[in-house]
């Protein structure tokens, strides 16, 4: 395996995923990172939503507004990855839609922006929930708990859509990848 810099080839990218809590955002963006850097040598910084909000948003709350903040910040970090040629991984829940359109605007005039929409059912989420948030949004004991007594406004301008209970981590990385070389391709013609 030999690391190579970013070439013209190689434009800065981010993995933009959004999902209910449960939908597979971490375990696909994970592994996407894993393979982006090892097996294409190519240098990735993965913002997963739970480990954003301990370092970057822990003086942010649940609100809309906040939520909104919250991925302002991410969006602002990805763009400046993406704009030094690296690969941004975002792995948070993204419930609203302006808020990830201004993520977009935020990446997008520096390199790729894949929205990737993990449409994993409800029922399944609720099912791999190893935290037992679910049966505790559902008890009340957590309020504004998205998909439950929170909205999640399913995106209309995805780039891919994933269903994690009918495709395996594997073969979502490859489609992934594919989706990164496909756009890559289609910016060098401009």
């Amino acid at each position: 395996m030999s690391r190579t810099q970013p070439t013209i080839d190689q434009p800065g990218v981010c993995f933009f995923f959004t999902g209910l809590s449960g939908s597979g955002k971490t375990s696909i963006a994970s592994a996407l990172d894993l393979a982006l850097r090892h097996q294409h040598g190519r240098k990735t910084t993965l913002l997963d939503g739970d480990v954003v909000r301990t370092h970057l948003s822990s003086d942010l709350g649940f609100s809309r507004a906040h939520r909104d903040i919250n991925i302002g910040r991410i969006g602002f970090v990805a763009a400046e990855v993406v704009k030094h040629g690296g690969i941004a991984i975002s792995a948070a829940i993204a419930p609203y839609d302006s808020a990830r359109r201004a993520a977009r605007q935020l990446v997008a005039p520096h390199g790729c922006f894949i929205l990737v929409h993990l449409a994993t059912p409800l029922a399944v989420c609720e099912q791999r929930d190893v935290k037992g948030l679910y049966a505790k949004a559902r008890s009340g004991e957590i309020k504004a708990f998205t998909g439950i007594s929170d909205p999640y406004e399913p995106p209309t301008d995805a780039d891919v859509t994933i269903n994690t209970s009918q495709v395996a981590i594997a073969d979502a990385v490859q489609l992934l990848l594919k989706q990164m070389n496909d756009m890559a391709a289609v910016n060098n013609k401009r």
